[in-house]
C-alpha cells in the first residue's frame, strides 16, 4: 500500500501518508493536487492513456489497484440498465444466461476489448427494454426507501436503549450510594451492634444487585433490518428431507476407429508395461502412473488405424 503514488509527480504514500490519491473513467491514477492543476479548466487529457476526463468525474481511490475502481464504476452503470431481476425471466437458464452477459459487458469495458461494439449492444438493449428497466428502477428506489427507513429506525431504537440504559446505570449508582449513606447513618445512630446492621447492608446490596440482573435480561424487541425480530424463537424442528434422483455414472465410451484398446488392469499380463519407465516414489506422489501412461500412448497409437 506504500508503494502507491502518482505517477506525474511521483508522491507516494510512504513518503506522504495523507496523499489523496484520485481516480477516474479510465483507470489510471492521479493525487490531488495534480487533478487541481491539469484541470483547471474542467476537463483535460490522461497523462497515461490521453483520455479525455473531466474534472467532475474524479473520485477517492477505494482499492490498492485502481482496475478495481475502474470496475466498480463501469459495474455501477451497467446495472443501472440490466436491472431486470430472477422473477422477469420464465426460466432460471434464461436468467443466468443474461447474468453471463452483463458479466461479459463489464469485462470488455473495464478490459477495452471490443468497446465500440460493447456500448452499441448496451444502447440497443436499453432502447428495446425502456420499459422494464423503468419499472425495475422505481421498484428498487422503493426497496431502497423501505430499508433506509428500517435502518432509520434501528438506529432511533439503539439511541433510544442507550439512554435508556444511561438512565438505568444513573439510578443503580444512586441507590447504590443511598444503600451505603443509609449504612453509615444506621452505624452512626442505631443501637444495634455493627454485625446485625451490616449484614442487613449486605442482604439489601444482594436484593438491590438481583434486581439490577434482572434488568439487564429485559430485552426489548425490536426489528433488524432484515425484517428478524430481535428475540425471536428459533425453530428447532428438523429440516425436511428433498429426495432427488441420484446421479448414475455411465463409462464414457471412446470410438478411436481402430483395434480394441487393452483395458488397463490387462497392461501388465500383456506386456505393454515391460518397456515403460517405472514411476519412482515422486511420481506417484505426484499422480503419475507408468499404466496410465502406458494406457494413453496405446490409445494414442491405436486411434484411427481404420479410417
Amino acid at each position: 500500500m506504500d508503494d502507491q503514488g502518482c505517477p506525474r509527480c511521483k508522491t507516494t504514500k510512504y513518503r506522504n501518508p495523507s496523499l489523496k490519491l484520485m481516480v477516474n473513467v479510465c483507470g489510471h491514477t492521479l493525487c490531488e493536487s495534480c487533478v487541481e492543476m491539469l484541470f483547471v479548466r474542467g476537463s483535460g487529457n490522461c497523462i497515461q492513456c490521453d483520455t479525455p476526463l473531466r474534472k467532475s468525474n474524479f473520485r477517492v481511490q477505494l482499492f490498492e489497484d485502481p482496475a478495481i475502481d475502474k470496475e466498480v464504476e463501469i459495474r455501477k452503470k451497467v446495472l443501472k440498465i440490466y436491472n431486470k431481476r430472477e422473477f422477469d425471466f420464465p426460466s432460471l437458464r434464461e436468467y443466468n444466461d443474461y447474468l453471463e452477459q452483463v458479466e461479459e459487458i463489464v469485462f470488455n469495458l473495464t478490459n477495452n476489448v471490443d468497446v465500440e461494439r460493447t456500448r452499441q449492444i448496451m444502447e440497443q438493449y436499453q432502447r428495446e427494454n425502456r420499459d422494464v428497466i423503468q419499472r425495475n428502477k422505481v421498484k428498487l428506489t422503493r426497496e431502497q426507501e423501505e430499508l433506509e427507513e428500517l435502518l432509520l429506525l434501528e438506529q432511533r431504537s439503539a439511541e433510544e436503549r442507550r439512554l435508556e440504559l444511561l438512565e438505568e446505570e444513573k439510578q443503580q449508582l444512586q441507590a447504590k450510594r443511598k444503600n451505603k449513606q443509609a449504612l453509615l447513618d444506621e452505624l452512626e445512630r442505631s443501637q444495634l451492634p455493627a454485625c446485625v446492621l451490616l449484614a442487613q447492608h449486605k442482604d439489601r446490596a444482594a436484593q438491590l444487585e438481583q434486581q439490577i440482573e434482572k434488568q439487564k435480561q429485559t430485552i426489548k424487541t425490536t426489528m433488524f433490518s432484515t425484517g428478524i425480530p430481535l428475540g425471536q424463537t428459533v425453530s428447532l424442528q428438523p429440516v425436511p428431507e428433498i429426495r432427488e434422483v441420484l446421479y448414475q455414472y455411465q463409462p464414457l465410451v471412446i470410438h478411436t476407429y481402430g483395434p480394441p484398446v487393452p483395458e488397463l488392469e490387462h497392461l501388465q499380463r500383456l506386456g505393454y508395461l515391460n518397456h515403460v519407465r517405472t514411476a519412482s516414489q515422486q511420481d506417484v506422489a505426484g499422480g503419475y502412473s507408468s499404466g496410465l501412461a502406458c494406457h494413453r500412448a496405446v490409445q494414442d497409437a491405436f486411434s484411427g488405424l481404420f479410417s
